[in-house]
């Protein structure tokens, strides 16, 4: 009345190979998310390059910035867009440097070593002691406020010595090459 079991057989069919694991090579850092990060608060993003001075710097820039829009008024509140695009702007470019040096190949972007910036410091230091002569009395800072046009002028002799300089270099080499004489 019962059937006999049926047993499997001795030898199984072999297994398939397994697949190769594909390794998929992501980058150190994410370029847009370091401009994001960068834009929604200045430091941000170069906290996550790891940039930690350039971080605090842009952080106290945009601190000083927004106090002495408050303070001083004219021209403090245009540094505050700027602060922020600078901030966004330069943790992008420090993705994309940071990643092609993770890949072995040179930047593409010329920027900075891996070691911070001895600027950064003397910026965080300069405002710190903007910012402490002006608590302390020593310096008034809304006095600054009827002489800020004399930063333009300062700016704009600046750019128009920097015009002439390029100019008068690139006079002199095409005199070089004319005369014939090795540049």
């Amino acid at each position: 009345m019962s059937s006999p079991v049926a047993m499997p057989p001795d030898t199984y069919p072999p297994l398939p190979p397994p697949m190769p694991a594909v390794a998929v090579a992501r980058p150190p850092k994410r370029p847009g998310l370091a401009l994001v990060l960068g834009a929604i608060f200045p430091g941000v993003g170069q906290l996550y390059n790891g940039q930690t001075a350039k971080a605090f710097a842009l952080f106290a820039a945009f601190a000083a910035s927004i106090f002495l829009a408050d303070e001083v008024g004219m021209p403090f509140p245009l540094v505050i867009p700027f602060v922020i695009f600078y901030s966004a702007i330069d943790a992008y470019r420090s993705a994309v440097a940071i990643n092609q040096r993770h890949a072995g190949r040179p930047p593409l972007i010329e920027t900075e070593d891996d070691a911070e910036s001895p600027a950064w410091g003397v910026v965080l230091l300069g405002i710190g002691l903007l910012l402490l002569m002006n608590n302390l009395g020593i310096l008034q800072l809304t006095a600054v406020r009827r002489f800020w046009p004399l930063l333009l002028v300062i700016a704009g002799a600046m750019f128009l010595r920097r015009a002439l300089q390029r100019r008068d270099a690139a006079a002199v080499a095409a005199a070089r090459s004319d005369d014939g004489s090795a540049v």
